[in-house]
């Protein structure tokens, strides 16, 4: 008999008497689904393709939810109604550390995610990608998505180029069009600011169905850091006896130019999961004494604020790449949390996409050249200022943007 998640991980948080539906999309080990699962939505389903992170799906959640499944050909009718859509879309087309191919990589799943909301029609969708979707030479491929997550009746019927399709969606008008449609916003965040012991910076986008009037805040950061050290705190060294089943020494870590390990008395560096095994050293530890060894399994997951007790299928090598994949849970859950009561408060109108309330117009933002960036964070020519969308397309004409402020991506909510 499988246990439930709520006597393996703990309670979970939610709201008594409120429920809320979910459906997890390239779910990975599933650390965006615990999240959300602690800030009180309930899993429909979640559609994963690799082996290993479906087994570690089944070993935290109800197995029978999980799809492992290429989710090109999903039916996503088996699913019925959902309140949220959330997922991580696979990120090497975006990767800073990848080959970034964006459109042009088949690994680009954003299209399905498009697909799945068109589709389901949720009240809400949460995404999360790398920093490097705000890379400025992806640019007009990222307003094709925000602008398709927007207007996700809009399809191009597959005889269009991404680019005309584009420069269609760029004449819609937000008040006048009748088909589904969404206010989206996103923001580059750091997880170290949300209580994990990382620093991790993430691309997270957020939309609400526009006919149900909710009103979106991000959540605020802290204003002290977690260390390594105060997440492994109390954690035998894991060449002890009687350590985690998961805490095992691995042997072979050395230090060289730009492979230096995690400081031990720092946030960790950004765990990650490279197409050729552990890269830079990220994925070690480097202690006040000098010594350096690996991550284990344990600390990793850790490290990523997963539960002690959560479950990782596979080798240190495949586990690594899971949890390098993974969204920090506490960053999920504080993030999901907002999107929960963002619905709880909402104002429904109701289905009929033909009706929406006038302060829900404009949300859309583009960013522009010229705001300096926070330190430590993306650089002043890739967060620029906000223009109104609303100030961008007119009814049936756009605007023409003043030569001096071109908007090199779109924003909401910054």
């Amino acid at each position: 008999m499988t246990l439930s998640t709520k006597h393996r991980h703990g309670d979970l948080n939610g709201w008594p008497g409120v429920s809320m539906t979910s459906l997890e999309l390239f779910s990975g080990c599933g650390g965006l689904a615990k999240g959300l699962e602690m800030a009180g939505f309930r899993h429909q389903g979640f559609v994963e393709f690799n082996k290993w992170a479906c087994a570690s799906l089944r070993e935290n959640f109800n197995p029978a939810l999980v799809h492992e499944t290429d989710i090109r050909s999903f039916d996503f009718s088996s699913i019925g109604p959902v309140d949220l859509i959330a997922g991580g879309p696979p990120c090497q087309p975006f990767s800073l550390g990848g080959l970034a191919k964006a459109n042009n990589d088949a690994r680009d799943m954003f299209p399905q995610a498009i697909r799945a909301i068109h589709e389901l029609r949720p009240k809400a969708f949460i995404f999360e990608n790398v920093k490097g979707l705000l890379r400025k030479s992806f640019a007009d491929y990222f307003e094709y998505i925000i602008l398709r997550l927007t207007y996700p009746d809009c399809v191009n019927d597959g005889n269009l180029d991404w680019r005309a399709h584009l420069k269609h969606l760029r004449e819609l008008t937000y008040p006048s069009f009748q088909g589904l449609k969404y206010e989206v916003h996103f923001k580059l965040v750091n997880a170290v600011d949300f209580g994990v012991p990382q620093n991790r910076e993430r691309v997270f986008i957020v939309g609400f169905r526009s006919d149900i009037g909710a009103t979106w805040n991000w959540p605020k950061g802290m204003s002290t850091q977690m260390t390594v050290a105060q997440a492994l705190h109390g954690l035998a060294d894991p060449r002890a006896k009687g350590v985690p089943e998961d805490h095992v020494f691995i042997p072979g870590a050395k230090t060289y130019p730009g492979h230096t390990g995690s400081d031990y008395d720092k946030p960790s560096k950004t765990i990650k999961a490279g197409a050729h095994g552990v890269p830079g050293g990220e994925n070690m530890i480097r202690f006040p004494n000098g010594e350096v060894r690996y991550m284990t399994v344990h600390e990793a997951k850790i490290i990523q604020s997963f539960p002690p007790t959560y479950k990782i299928c596979g080798s240190w090598g495949e586990a690594l790449r899971q949890i390098g994949n993974a969204v920090p849970v506490r960053l999920a859950s504080t993030i999901g949390k907002q999107v929960f009561m963002a619905l709880k408060n909402a104002k429904t109108i109701g289905d009929d996409y033909g009706q929406y309330r006038a302060d829900n117009f404009g949300n859309l933002m583009f960013l522009e050249n010229g705001e300096s960036a926070p330190k430590g964070r993306a650089r002043s020519s890739e967060i620029p200022k906000t223009v109104s969308y609303s100030q961008l397309a007119t009814k049936g004409k756009r605007k023409s943007r003043p030569k001096s402020k071109r908007p090199s991506h779109p924003i909401a909510g910054m």
